[in-house]
């Protein structure tokens, strides 16, 4: 009896992408796509992150930061917009203001400056995800007002809890 064997091929994980600035650097950096960023030197000017920055524990930073993730072990100066998560670690020193939707300080971090907890926001492609629909369908959605949404310079932004109550309300179509 004779068997057909198909060669099976092993499909090799997705390459993380992660960049690391050990030296002295100084300008703006901003990413399109997400990598994982971790500074451990000194960086003097703006960031604009997608995906984690970590700012290690003996880095000092003075920019004002906006990123999903962000883990802060070492000492920035500057105003903080992390879109998903700001973890402050023991040792990490921020002097300037923060707005997050989830906040971690531990203990033995140093907070100088307010903090504006924001509401939970989806961009189009986590509404997508969360609510199985195509990313045109939702954008479609928001022109036409059909779906809570904000547009601000970022695009569109949705209220969860919001989407919560439309999905439930029985409008999704």
């Amino acid at each position: 009896m004779a068997f057909n064997r198909k060669e099976v091929k092993e499909v090799p994980p997705p390459v993380e992408k992660v960049i690391e600035i050990s030296a002295g650097m100084e300008g703006h950096l901003a990413f399109a796509d997400p990598v994982n960023l971790k500074i451990t030197g000194k960086f003097t000017g703006k960031l604009d992150t997608k995906g984690t920055l970590t700012i290690g524990q003996t880095a000092i930073v003075e920019a004002n930061i906006q990123g999903e993730n962000i883990i802060i072990a070492g000492k920035v100066k500057g105003n903080v917009n992390a879109r998903k998560m700001l973890v402050l670690m023991p040792g990490a020193v921020l002097i300037g203001d923060i707005s997050t939707p989830k906040l971690n300080i531990v203990e033995g971090a140093i907070l100088q400056g307010r903090c504006q907890m924001l509401e939970d926001f989806l961009n189009v492609e986590d509404l997508s995800q969360y609510l199985e629909i195509e990313k045109a369908a939702i954008e479609d959605l928001a022109e036409t007002g059909k779906i809570p949404a904000i547009k601000d310079e970022h695009g569109w932004r949705f209220e969860r809890a919001k989407i919560d109550q439309w999905a439930t309300s029985g409008r999704v179509k």
